[in-house]
């Protein structure tokens, strides 16, 4: 078995990526195969905690756009992301996988609140530890929550799971031309204002030294790849030494 490059990551989930083929909402087997991706993960000996959006359910900023009070909608787009950290913790679950779920914004019914150093014993007794909620602050997005967490729990690495394989100069859905990168540095994205992550996000990265790779989640098999240094994803960190 190949040694896999880092021991302990976060993995970053867009709610789209959990919808499917679908325009709204959760398709329990897109959950289940992205369960089975986190089971294969582990069975590397890998420290994995997860950030999930809560896109495919609401959207804060957009509905601030709709006219909704930013605070508020970014608060109702927090509850999305409790709802989808649920279906991925039931999936994990599921396939005898021991999970918790941490909530930023406390609901002792449900879930654990959010405490780092339970968060990392979770981790260190092989649980996968799931962050709901975001930062629990509105005008914050799940990505920067996702730098946030991974830079508290001293990960090696942050790995976004998307719909394409890395990241492009545009969306290759529209632009069949647009250029794909093997790697890029913090500065690059910031500069060049690329789709990564936010710019928050990339600079709390940047700060912490935790480098971005962004890979295709849909391909089967491709988290454990990405993990040996054999996948195909764009890789964002410092600036390479000539």
């Amino acid at each position: 078995m190949t040694t896999p490059r880092y021991k302990r990551i976060l993995l970053k989930l867009s709610g789209e990526a959990l919808m499917g083929a679908g325009s709204y909402g959760i398709d329990p087997e897109v959950i289940d195969r992205i369960a089975g991706e986190i089971e294969l993960a582990r069975g590397l000996g890998v420290e994995i905690c997860v950030v999930v959006g809560g896109g495919n359910i609401f959207r804060g900023l957009s509905a601030a756009a709709s006219g909704f009070d930013r605070a508020s909608a970014d608060y109702m787009g927090m509850l999305a992301t409790v709802m989808n950290a649920l279906a991925v913790q039931n999936a994990l679950e599921k396939r005898g996988v021991h999970t918790r779920v941490l909530s930023a914004i406390p609901m002792a019914s449900i879930c654990e609140p959010y405490i780092r150093r339970r968060a990392i014993r979770h981790m260190e007794k092989g649980r996968v530890v799931i962050f709901a909620a975001g930062t629990g602050n509105p005008f914050f997005t799940t990505d920067t929550a996702a730098a946030l967490r991974a830079a508290e729990m001293s990960c090696q690495a942050l790995l976004k799971g998307t719909q394409v394989d890395g990241v492009y100069s545009a969306d290759p859905k529209t632009h069949p031309d647009a250029e794909r990168y093997d790697r890029l540095s913090y500065m690059d994205v910031l500069r060049r204002d690329l789709k990564v992550m936010d710019a928050s996000a990339v600079s709390l990265c940047r700060e912490n030294g935790i480098p971005i790779l962004v890979f295709s989640i849909q391909e089967k098999g491709e988290l454990c790849r990405v993990l040996e240094g054999n996948g195909r994803a764009t890789i964002v960190g410092e600036e390479q030494k000539s």
